[in-house]
């Protein structure tokens, strides 16, 4: 008897278009399905939430940032496992994301152009895997 294989979906969150529609292609690469969202607000206001096996946003966008956007991910208490990435990282923002990679609710802080082999192992960090 085979067992119905759960598709793996990605939500994608980053406000430029570019980067947006490139990570979604590396994603579908590793074998993920994917939606993507050009805001937080957009990806709060979707049915995509309770779908989300891996949220992968960007850190700065206009309106709401990616931490913002986990954080109110932990309020709502349906926070899929999370991978933030930059363009710019500062030393500021790499502490405050590294304190929530501690406490076990981000699980990656990736720089822009994000690493395949670090976005794969990271994916298999989200199914469960090691």
């Amino acid at each position: 008897m085979s067992q119905l294989r759960v598709p793996r979906i990605a939500s994608i969150v980053d406000d430029d278009e570019a980067v947006r529609l490139a990570t979604a292609s590396l994603i579908r690469s590793l074998g993920w399905n994917t939606r993507v969202f050009a805001s937080a607000e957009e990806f709060l206001a979707s049915a995509s939430i309770a779908e989300t096996a891996c949220l992968i946003s960007d850190v700065i966008m206009s309106g709401m940032s990616g931490v913002d956007l986990h954080d109110r991910l932990l309020e709502l208490g349906c926070a899929p496992p999370t991978i933030l990435m930059t363009a710019f990282p500062t030393a500021v923002l790499q502490a405050k994301i590294q304190a929530k990679i501690e406490a076990n609710s981000v699980l990656a802080f990736l720089e822009k152009p994000v690493d395949t082999a670090a976005l794969a192992h990271c994916l298999t960090l989200a199914s469960g895997g090691s």
